[in-house]
């Protein structure tokens, strides 16, 4: 081989790698896409306030572990529940992962992702009361919800029952142990954690879970390209633990 041979060679060689660093520079330097994701931090135990006055629970390590997925920023929203939809389709935000139930009415008004958490409802009462032991002891009494909830949209259909709504989950209980309402109508886990957690003096679940539902995250109607993302992201964290 001549030397002018090899020195073409050579030159094509490096011209080929500085190619090469350039182009992944080039990607490891490109600025993440930020997320405006929406929460109600009331709601353990998928989204609560630390002790250090920082968002925290099961929703908000998720979606955290799908930015990262995505090579994404999450900027966390604290919004009231009621407020996200709105926030949403006004384009305020970008998704909302607030322990929101997949339903055929929500389904009108956003865009859901594949379901990543199953879920029921359930009544909760104080521990001296004898009389409901389950959901048909419901009829006619007066039941606390979470505004905009599913336990809220079902304690309105039981019958003669007179329901009161609350901006925020434990507002519901203080409402119950101040006696104001006779049950507490709420998803499962939510139950469970703050019972565990606030009032195993005071409450009980009674019956059986009913009506299992399934949360997604939501986008709006319109952005099937992010939540075609955030689907692919939600089946790579499953697959790797």
């Amino acid at each position: 081989m001549g030397k002018r041979t090899l020195l073409f060679i050579l030159g094509m060689l490096l011209l080929i790698g500085s190619a090469g660093c350039s182009t992944g520079d080039k990607k490891a330097s490109e600025p993440k896409k930020v997320l405006k994701v929406g929460t109600s931090p009331d709601f353990s135990p998928f989204e609560f306030m630390d002790e250090k006055n920082q968002m925290t629970g099961f929703d908000i390590e998720l979606i955290q572990a799908l930015g990262k997925q995505m090579n994404a920023e999450i900027n966390l929203q604290n919004l009231s529940f009621d407020g996200l939809i709105p926030a949403l389709q006004a384009g305020n935000l970008d998704a909302i992962i607030s322990g929101v139930t997949i339903t055929a009415d929500r389904e009108k008004a956003v865009l859901f992702t594949e379901p990543y958490y199953q879920s029921g409802l359930v009544a909760a009462v104080r521990v001296e009361n004898q009389e409901i032991k389950g959901w048909d002891d419901l009829k006619g009494k007066r039941i606390a919800v979470q505004i905009g909830s599913t336990g809220a949209m079902n304690a309105e259909k039981i019958e003669g029952a007179t329901v009161r709504s609350f901006n925020l989950s434990p507002d519901t209980f203080l409402e119950l142990k101040n006696g104001g309402v006779d049950a507490v109508v709420n998803d499962l886990p939510v139950v469970q954690y703050f019972i565990k957690n606030h009032g195993a003096k005071d409450f009980k679940i009674v019956g059986v879970p009913r009506d299992a539902e399934s949360d997604g995250i939501a986008v709006q109607t319109k952005n099937t390209e992010l939540a075609k993302q955030l689907n692919a992201a939600l089946a790579e964290i499953k697959k790797n633990g």
